[in-house]
């Protein structure tokens, strides 16, 4: 296998890079406690979708364009930071107590609205991650061959779409579990004040680098 090379070590680079803590995570975690697990795993979709976005533009070289050009990149950052600004203050002021049963779960998570609203969260949340630019970009100019076939990085592609949504929708499972999401409830108020300060904090770095 020529690519295997290639292959294990954007397998590795990527799993350590999706398996670090950052608003992927945060939004993944929080969908779970408050809505559950079927909501948490469409989060995880959504997630899915934007990589796939991130991996489109950059098989087909734009992620060189938006990176080279600053104008295009300040703009991303600044709709990123905004976003990452409304989602973390949207849980520093939320009232509304996670603390419900599974019963109550189902019935919030089965709307075809909900769904849409959970996948659109995670698909943004993704998307307007500016870094995921320069990741993927790194991943493809430094691993990857120039004479490596579009096939086989498109291959590369849908590891990288697939492994995401997997890991994610095992942090879906592990914090549904009802040891451990009992606890997170109890402490439901402290938990979503600290994922807002995260999401927070991270609007902020973006905010500050293009300043």
């Amino acid at each position: 296998m020529p690519y295997l090379h290639e292959f294990l070590m954007i397998t590795i680079i990527h799993l350590l890079a999706v398996m670090s803590p950052g608003p992927d995570f945060a939004i993944v975690v929080n969908q779970s406690l408050r809505f559950g697990r079927k909501t948490a795993i469409i989060t995880s979709l959504g997630i899915g979708a934007g990589i796939s976005v991130h991996v489109a533009y950059t098989l087909l070289g734009i992620g060189f364009i938006i990176t080279q050009s600053r104008p295009i990149f300040i703009g991303i950052q600044i709709i990123g930071a905004l976003y990452l600004t409304y989602l973390g203050l949207s849980l520093l002021f939320n009232k509304k107590n996670i603390g419900v049963n599974e019963e109550q779960l189902e019935n919030v998570s089965v709307g075809e609205s909900h769904h849409k609203k959970a996948f659109l969260l995670g698909f943004l949340t993704n998307l307007l991650n500016p870094k995921a630019a320069f990741f993927f970009l790194a991943i493809f100019t430094t691993i990857v061959s120039v004479n490596t076939p579009f096939m086989v990085q498109s291959i590369y592609g849908v590891w990288i779409i697939s492994s995401t949504i997997l890991w994610f929708t095992l942090v879906s499972f592990l914090f549904t579990q009802e040891r451990i999401r009992s606890k997170f409830i109890r402490y439901s108020v402290v938990f979503e004040r600290i994922m807002g300060v995260v999401l927070l904090l991270f609007a902020v770095r973006l905010a500050l680098e293009f300043i």
